[in-house]
């Protein structure tokens, strides 16, 4: 079977499984009730299990078309980011990259091995609080960093920050009155679209599904304080799963400014083009797991 005829099979999939109703979702994807039926066949086939059931000339997803969607979703998305040059791997880690007008966005997923020898020492204060914390984020082995963190939830509408430190660099950069005017805003809406927002979406799911933290590098304009203009900002990001006192999911994010960024596609103009950014003032004499590492190498 051709690889095109395969991407419009799963594409009628995930259609009709979003609007349940036939004539909705030939016209959607512009195509006809008999070619939406042979695909939706032919994919069920392939797979060996039924996807949908039609009840009163209503389909409703089987529970095995429930626990195919997340994942069919994935691949039309990922195929068609990809398919425009906004998505890839760099040594089997993520790399994402758009442009809309004068605004850009780069982001590539770094080995967590680097925040062992990066200069930050609030980047590796935080990566030792979190591990020492389990997961929750209100445990007091994070109190010293929690004021320069950014908490999200996740929701109906997507990933959305309830949460943000008075110490936090998005604090820092747009003041308290505007970071408190985007709580609750979902990560989603981007300038690049939707459909890229929940590719930025996508890091935060693997940090809940694996439980384990993650760095990306980010380079991309944003406006200014008070300015018309934007400016080219650069930094870390360490993304780090939680729960809520209730157990609900959370993820924690800790952005610190760098000069040494490794996005791989930027050229040396790029690299220059950078706005100076004021980094977090953290007081190296509040870095309680970074003085016991450096006192007791071996873990004592």
């Amino acid at each position: 079977m051709n690889q095109p005829l395969m991407f419009e099979m799963i594409r009628s999939f995930t259609t009709l499984a979003h609007t349940l109703n036939l004539s909705h979702a030939v016209a959607e994807l512009n195509s006809t009730r008999q070619t939406v039926r042979r695909h939706v066949a032919q994919l069920e086939v392939l797979r060996g299990e039924p996807l949908f059931e039609v009840r009163d000339r209503r389909y409703e997803l089987t529970a095995a078309g429930e626990a195919a969607l997340p994942e069919a979703q994935e691949l039309v998305l990922r195929a068609r980011a990809w398919a425009q040059g906004q998505t890839g791997s760099f040594g089997a880690l993520q790399y994402l990259k758009a442009r809309r007008g004068d605004w850009f966005f780069y982001q590539q997923q770094q080995p967590m091995g680097g925040v062992w020898s990066d200069e930050s020492i609030l980047l590796r204060e935080t990566y030792r609080a979190w591990m020492m914390c389990s997961h929750e984020i209100e445990n007091p082995c994070l109190a010293h960093v929690r004021p320069y963190l950014m908490v999200y939830r996740h929701t109906d509408a997507g990933w959305i920050c309830v949460e943000f430190g008075m110490k936090s660099a998005y604090v820092s950069w747009f003041g308290s009155d505007y970071a408190r005017s985007s709580i609750g805003r979902p990560i989603t809406r981007m300038p690049a679209g939707e459909e890229f927002g929940r590719l930025m979406d996508q890091a935060f799911y693997d940090v809940e599904a694996t439980q384990s933290a993650r760095l990306d590098h980010v380079y991309t304009r944003m406006p200014k304080r008070q300015d018309p203009d934007q400016a080219t900002m650069v930094y870390q990001r360490l993304m780090m799963p939680g729960f809520f006192p209730d157990r609900s999911p959370a993820v924690m994010t800790l952005v610190v400014p760098t000069s040494d960024v490794n996005i791989s596609e930027l050229d040396g103009q790029q690299r220059a083009d950078t706005t100076d950014i004021v980094k977090p003032d953290f007081d190296p004499e509040n870095a309680y797991f970074e003085k016991l590492a450096r006192d007791d190498p071996a873990g004592r």
